[in-house]
């Protein structure tokens, strides 16, 4: 009886998979073409109320965010599993400028994040995604200019609350911080990758530039709805802390 049980669920796991999947890519592909310039104004402006917020609460505290050399603000990625869990959702990046990180805040680079978390999952969410890489060997799996693989190319860590930048930040590349809403069980940044959006970027500053050439060689002049988010990251953190 035992068996035959694990066989009908195996057997249910693998229907929803076979439906969902299909649909889950469909969503993101929708998702994706019908993008235009002021729908990448509208994500860079709705970061900054992500960050701003995510500040406020502590929840990403402004000391951790004063030792980071770029940021990363994914508002609103999107979830949906059953039997196995996919996510896709972008956002801007921003770096420090100068050798050593320590001047202002970058004009903003567009990303996409996607991943995968195998499982048992039931239900949808939509969660926002602050990532701080916090170090030089982060900087430079994220800019490489190919898919970067979190926990591979880069580590990553949940980061730590509180004002306190010891403990799990010692030698991790990259800091994560979430606040979710709706239902979903058992997602990961485990096997996310980050990925440049090179045609967001381009609809963004009406030329093809790459992500190295806005965030570390001041390319271009960051765009309306990117401003809000740069100038609250030199407000907040207007020094570096190493």
């Amino acid at each position: 009886m035992a068996g035959t049980e694990k066989t009908r669920r195996d057997a249910r796991k693998q229907y929803w998979q076979r439906l969902l999947i299909p649909a889950f890519l469909i969503l993101l592909a929708v998702s994706a073409g019908g993008a235009d310039k002021s729908k990448d104004e509208e994500t860079l402006k709705n970061a900054a109320k992500v960050l701003s917020e995510m500040l406020s609460s502590n929840s990403v505290p402004a000391e951790v965010l004063a030792g980071a050399d770029c940021v990363i603000v994914l508002p609103s990625v999107k979830k949906f599993g059953f039997g196995i869990g996919g996510s896709g959702g972008r956002g801007p990046m921003s770096c420090r400028g100068g050798k050593d990180f320590n001047g202002k805040w970058s004009a903003p680079a567009m990303y996409s994040m996607g991943g995968a978390s195998m499982g048992f999952q039931v239900g949808g969410s939509s969660t926002d995604f602050v990532l701080l890489i916090m170090s030089q060997k982060g900087v430079d799996a994220v800019l490489k200019g190919s898919k970067t693989k979190l926990g591979s190319d880069a580590t990553a860590a949940a980061g730590p609350s509180g004002a306190t930048r010891t403990g799990t930040m010692t030698g991790t590349d990259v800091l994560t911080y979430a606040k979710a809403s709706g239902l979903f069980a058992g997602t990961s940044l485990g096997s996310a990758t980050l990925e440049s959006d090179k045609d967001a970027n381009q609809r963004l500053y009406d030329k093809d530039v790459t992500a190295k050439e806005i965030v570390l060689e001041n390319a271009v002049k960051t765009t309306p709805g990117g401003e809000a988010l740069v100038s609250l990251l030199n407000t907040k953190t207007a020094k570096h802390k190493s």
